[in-house]
């Protein structure tokens, strides 16, 4: 950004690039402006984030993986061909300072002073990481043959074990090998299924119509179909589930018991029968108190006719009314029940 500015916007008119070299030179500035400002003493400030948890030794605060801080950042050696780093930055809850460097040997980064490190390593193996060689295994490996042998085995050893795991790897690369061919199939493929899912909907729809439902219906599945043909050609129980469910209600039944509430039922028709039998009876006249004065016999034949006729008509009629009262009665009766 501050070299686009310095650049690209604008040349003062007194500034001759032979005389007094780069822009920055002639302003006396450098582009990383506010970040070099320390340059001349080896020291570049960069944005160096937290690479693992670690305890602030000024404060005790925890600060985990992530954090950001402005570090300052110096060379101090070499491992080899690749340089090593420090970095020294501030804590942001106190006015303690702590240095962390590299360490290529081991691939980590270790904790100069300042802080503490929150203990949480494994072993990369475990991980499927690729563990870094020590320079002493190097040193073996080029003198001692009995060590380079046991290494070579250990080696074969490992190659047979990751063997099937890379040719399904390479199974897994061979077919998206024809990019173009794997992606016509799968179009072809989700057309398919959409036209299935398009017609599956209009059944489902006019099913519904035809139904008068508003419900969502699944999808059909085998195990539906069965369900469904179990119970339109089976019972609801099978004899075994009905001998079981008897026994049970017989067990749960107690041994001395009053009379159950059908005997109970029989026995109050049957008083309400015989009470309406007991009402159809004909009446007597010895019964009421009624008594007969002594006629002639002529006049007595015609008085047991016309009688006999009368007490004929009033059974007919009592008897048809006792038995609407019967009746009456027990309904009455059963309803009571």
């Amino acid at each position: 950004m501050a070299e686009r500015k310095a650049v690209n916007r604008y040349y003062p008119s007194d500034w001759d690039p032979k005389k007094h070299g780069s822009i920055n030179k002639y302003r006396k500035s450098h582009p990383l402006r506010e970040r070099a400002r320390k340059l001349h003493l080896g020291i570049l400030v960069i944005r160096f984030e937290m690479p693992y948890n670690i305890w602030c030794e000024g404060c005790g605060n925890h600060i985990g993986t992530g954090v950001r801080y402005n570090a300052e950042k110096s060379k101090i050696g070499m491992y080899y061909s690749t340089p090593v780093y420090k970095f020294r930055m501030k804590c942001h809850l106190c006015d303690n300072h702590f240095e962390i460097k590299t360490d290529p040997q081991n691939m980590d980064y270790e904790i100069i002073s300042g802080a503490s490190r929150q203990e949480r390593r494994w072993d990369p193996s475990e991980n499927d990481q690729i563990a870094p060689e020590d320079k002493d295994v190097s040193k073996k490996l080029a003198t001692d043959a009995m060590f380079k042998l046991e290494h070579a085995t250990e080696d074969k050893t490992k190659e047979s074990k990751a063997k099937p795991i890379l040719a399904k790897l390479e199974h897994l690369q061979d077919r998206w090998k024809d990019d173009y061919t794997a992606n016509q199939l799968l179009r072809k493929g989700f057309r398919e299924k959409k036209k299935e899912l398009i017609s599956q909907a209009e059944k489902d729809r006019s099913l519904l119509a035809r139904s008068s439902l508003d419900i969502k219906l699944l999808p059909e599945s085998n195990e539906d179909d069965r369900a469904a043909k179990l119970l339109s050609l089976m019972p609801a129980h099978t004899f075994n589930e009905k001998q079981k469910m008897k026994r049970a209600e017989i067990a749960d039944r107690p041994l001395f018991c009053a009379a159950s509430p059908a005997t109970l039922k029989t026995k109050i028709v049957s008083a309400v029968q015989h009470e309406k039998m007991s009402r159809m009876k004909p009446l007597q006249a010895e019964k009421l108190g009624i008594t007969r004065t002594p006629r002639k016999c002529g006049e007595d034949k015609e008085l047991d006719a016309s009688e006999t006729e009368k007490s004929t008509q009033a059974n007919v009629t009592s008897g048809a009314v006792s038995l609407v009262s019967a009746d009456y009665s027990d309904s009455s009766s059963v309803e009571d029940l």
